[in-house]
């Protein structure tokens, strides 16, 4: 049943996505990044995304602007995850690990969407587990819930069961570029290497 819930859950968020991607793209030749776009949603740019206020290993209290400095790869979970976020994120960081043989800079980015049990030094060793310069992010229930908004993310916990839940969430990727924003979102079923040769394309054309 949770699995169909979740699944449930990533199609009314696609299509949601989808939804903002018809009506919101870009018109003629306008779109610098038409030859790198794979997704149906890739062209929703201006309304997928934008400003967030989280809090990073530190326990500091930093924006979007602050995190985002190069293109990044953004990842909504949580560190308690049995499966999912730990499988997705080091496929996150194998993608990027090809891009830096490449010669390209990019940061993953792990946003926490459990703030009652992932504190700062709970992202911050998650993220450093996975990649040196993993940003692990967390942050107040009403600042988590504003990102999530932002990127148009799902995500419930479950009843509490003996001081242990799981969390249901959507399990898109995204990549965000300084100036442009949010560009392009990867599935699941993305391997590291076409996730880094997509990436690459958007870069090349920045």
């Amino acid at each position: 049943m949770t699995r169909l819930i979740a699944i449930a859950a990533a199609l009314v968020v696609a299509a949601v996505l989808g939804g903002i991607w018809y009506v919101s793209r870009p018109a003629g030749d306008a779109d610098q990044f038409a030859q790198c776009r794979a997704s149906q949603i890739a062209g929703g740019t201006s309304q997928i995304g934008g400003p967030f206020e989280l809090i990073n290993a530190k326990g500091e209290t930093v924006t979007d602007k602050d995190v985002i400095t190069e293109p990044s790869i953004l990842y909504f979970g949580y560190t308690f995850c049995p499966d999912v976020c730990p499988l997705d994120n080091s496929r996150n960081v194998e993608a990027v690990e090809i891009l830096e043989d490449r010669g390209m800079t990019v940061t993953p980015v792990f946003i926490s969407i459990d703030p009652n049990r992932d504190t700062p030094e709970v992202v911050g060793d998650f993220a450093y587990n996975h990649h040196d310069r993993m940003i692990g992010l967390t942050g107040s229930p009403e600042q988590v819930k504003a990102a999530s908004k932002a990127y148009k993310t799902y995500y419930k916990a479950h009843p509490e069961e003996d001081g242990f839940y799981l969390v249901d969430h959507s399990t898109f990727s995204y990549l965000v570029l300084p100036e442009q924003g949010f560009v392009e979102y990867y599935k699941r079923g993305t391997t590291p290497e076409e996730m880094a040769d997509s990436v690459e394309c958007f870069i090349k054309n920045m």
